[in-house]
């Protein structure tokens, strides 16, 4: 394979025609945005549950505390689905705190044995063959001698933080799982796919609720919210499309008011009652569809509205809510004469402060039944360090082309996640773990916070996005404050993602921090992370370089007080890129300039001879008989493009002529005419042999670890070609 490429010649983006820089760049970039469509996020029903997510976004089912009367013997049942693209293997981590069986659509797949029950009990991996759609689970927990109950979720927190839905006809949609009271006898069947709760012959809990609030003459607010003190308020908001049934002017609404109501249209208060009886309102020149609120204040004896069923017909809620049916949701309560800013919370992305200075988000009118917003795109929205250098490479394009569709594109992939930063925060300290911004709103590595951050930064130039400055110095605080440090100030990983990566160093990091911290000097003017900045790349040249072969090991064992010895590409790549990077903005007066340009040209000269005959670089860079590695690549292009462009090296034309040779055979071995790119290295572990990163550890398609750097390795030798040119 690696002599003829990963794709047939003909079928390569080298042999497509068109100009080799913009016509290549702008064919990854459309298939990426097209492959990955802008939408929103998915809202779903969710009920505070003792059935809910831990920190690891497995869910807890800890039925001894459910149910502290339960016998021995006795079973409870969790039924629950969960929905797969594809069909694959995924793995899942169980732990069991009692005897546990499970059913994957309707087949029995795992049974656990004495030595897995016990407490603390260990986590264990178990592998499903997920179908195409929906997935259907049943977990069988039964009274042992020890306890009753478990963990059962994703194996993947950072980059597959799965949720379960209620998969019954009656609550489809509802984000989470039913489940049985205990049993002494075994349902009459395990569902095996859809179907409704009767049908199983067993109860479902928690018990359902058919009402929307309660209607007759209290109104609904009172169910939702209770009786409060005179004058609280709380908001009602729906969509009118006056399209679904024909209507003729002037638009009349009509009910009952409960309590002292004021009428909202779009921004605009049109109407005011102050106090209970008969509602009519005429409204004219109406658009076809707008937003209707109402808001409520709290009466003596009621609390709400009803509007006649020909108005009824024509509402429905202003965002689909999965697992509900109703056209009404809620905010509040609020205090007496507390200002309330309704267009803050229409976009869904904020929570508001409530009379009791508690954090609330919109809910539904059934009982118990909240709001969530998820993130069920695959990759559009998600905040993550692949993606930070993915979207880095669309924003450069998106600027040298003047393309404002990819600009937006970016812009938009930003904002999503930033302007739910703090909102995340919150839902994930209500609901245990968050639905969406899963690695922001939990940060406990590099990984989690540097590279998308930087990017976000970068995107917050082109206009102010809600939510950035909050997570920007979330970010900083995180990165300066709370990693772990050695004693001489080195940034670690104390703590891995795996027990195996505890106390270990991976140059990958410099990554993960330098990047941010160079865009954060300038975004607060603060010229310390410059200082810090520079500081880590020489603390790392200390624990990782390879003198000998002028390039660095891949991982440093603290523990052990030695170096892995690995030369991993990518992880040699990131290091290059993020000095690049650093160099390009740190001044040439700053202490360590001098320091960091000579550790700039003693990698460079490293890198340069191990490039191979087809113009890429390897897996293993001082293996050739390992696999071309495209991201890798891309960043040693990157780096001696601007290195030629802005006069760093003394034998420009050398690393001129390896830069154009690199991008030559990316375009002719991992590029396809479609802008499929190959060859990309997935996310690692790592090993003191260099055996793991050959054989191992395998390259995917469009893997987003290189889409966005092969874009920065184009840019930036097109750029380098324009200026020798000149």
């Amino acid at each position: 394979m690696l002599r003829e490429g990963y794709i047939a010649p003909e079928m390569s983006i080298a042999c497509q025609g068109g100009d080799e820089f913009a016509h290549t760049l702008l064919t990854i970039a459309g298939r990426y945005t097209g492959a990955n469509p802008p939408h929103p996020p998915v809202y779903r029903v969710t009920r505070l549950s003792p059935i809910r997510k831990a920190e690891d976004h497995r869910y807890t089912f800890p039925l001894d505390t459910l149910f502290p009367g339960m016998k021995a013997g006795q079973k409870v049942y969790a039924w629950g689905k969960v929905w797969s693209e594809s069909e694959h293997d995924f793995l899942f981590q169980i732990t069991c705190h009692g005897p546990v069986r499970l059913y994957h659509n309707g087949r029995f797949m795992y049974g656990s044995s004495p030595d897995e029950e016990f407490l603390p009990a260990p986590m264990l991996r178990l592998r499903l063959h997920l179908t195409a759609g929906w997935n259907y689970v049943v977990l069988e927990f039964r009274k042992g001698e020890k306890g009753c109950g478990g963990l059962f979720g994703t194996s993947s927190r950072k980059n597959q933080p799965l949720h379960f839905v209620v998969p019954s006809s009656e609550r489809d949609g509802e984000e989470g799982w039913l489940y049985t009271e205990p049993l002494d006898e075994e349902p009459p069947f395990i569902p095996a796919g859809p179907a409704a709760e009767g049908m199983i012959g067993v109860k479902w809990l928690p018990e359902r609720e058919e009402d929307e609030g309660i209607s007759g003459a209290t109104g609904q607010l009172l169910s939702i919210y209770g009786q409060q003190e005179q004058g609280t308020a709380a908001y009602a908001w729906t969509k009118v499309d006056r399209r679904l049934h024909e209507w003729q002017a002037p638009f009349v609404l009509e009910g009952e008011a409960y309590s002292p109501v004021r009428l909202i249209v779009n921004d605009k208060e049109v109407y005011r009652q102050d106090a209970p009886g008969p509602l009519r309102v005429e409204l004219n020149d109406m658009p076809p569809r707008f937003d209707l609120t109402v808001r409520c204040e709290c009466g003596e004896s009621g609390w709400g509205f009803r509007l006649e069923e020909a108005v009824v017909k024509l509402l429905s809620a202003p965002v689909e809510v999965k697992g509900y049916r109703g056209a009404w949701l809620y905010l509040g309560p609020f205090g007496i004469g507390q200002q309330v800013d309704l267009s803050l919370y229409r976009s869904m992305t904020r929570t508001a402060r409530s009379l009791t200075g508690e954090e609330v988000y919109w809910r539904t009118g059934q009982r118990g039944g909240e709001v969530r917003p998820f993130l069920e795109n695959e990759w559009f929205g998600r905040w993550n360090y692949p993606l930070g250098v993915t979207l880095y490479g669309l924003l450069q394009l998106a600027r040298t082309l003047k393309r404002s569709d990819l600009l937006e594109y970016v812009v938009e992939h930003v904002k999503f996640a930033a302007s739910r930063f703090e909102y995340s925060l919150w839902d994930r300290q209500r609901y245990g773990a968050a639905g969406l911004n899963n690695q922001l709103s939990h940060i406990d590595s590099l990984d989690d916070c540097g590279s998308f951050g930087a990017l976000m930064l970068l995107a917050n130039e082109e206009r102010e996005l809600e939510g950035v400055r909050a997570a920007a110095e979330h970010i900083a605080d995180y990165i300066l404050k709370q990693q772990s440090r050695l004693a001489c100030g080195t940034l670690y990983r104390k703590i891995g993602v795996s027990r195996m990566m505890d106390n270990t160093m991976w140059c990958d990091d410099l990554y993960m921090s330098i990047p941010f911290l160079c865009r954060y000097a300038k975004w607060a003017e603060d010229a310390s992370a410059l200082d810090e900045a520079a500081q880590q790349v020489l603390l790392y040249k200390k624990y990782l370089y390879m003198p000998e072969l002028q390039i660095m090991s891949h991982v440093y064992h603290v523990e052990k007080g030695q170096p892995t010895l690995t030369p991993w590409g990518r992880g040699n790549g990131w290091v290059l890129f993020s000095l690049t990077e650093l160099l390009t903005v740190l001044p040439e007066e700053h202490a360590s300039h001098a320091a960091l340009m000579q550790f700039y040209k003693e990698l460079c000269a490293g890198y340069l001879p191990l490039q191979g005959e087809n113009g890429l670089w390897h897996q293993v860079l001082t293996d050739p008989e390992s696999y071309e590695e495209a991201s890798c690549t891309s960043m040693f292009i990157y780096a001696f493009a601007r290195g030629v462009r802005l006069g760093w090296l003394a034998t420009p034309e050398v690393y001129r002529q390896a830069a154009l040779q690199g991008w030559a055979g990316l375009r002719a071995r991992a590029i396809d005419k479609f802008g499929n790119v190959y060859g990309v290295c997935r996310g690692s572990s790592y090993s003191f042999s260099n055996s793991y990163y050959k054989h191992e550890l395998t390259w995917n398609l469009n893997d987003t670890h290189g889409i966005g750097i092969v874009l920065l390795a184009g840019l930036e030798a097109w750029a380098m070609q324009q200026a020798h040119t000149k």
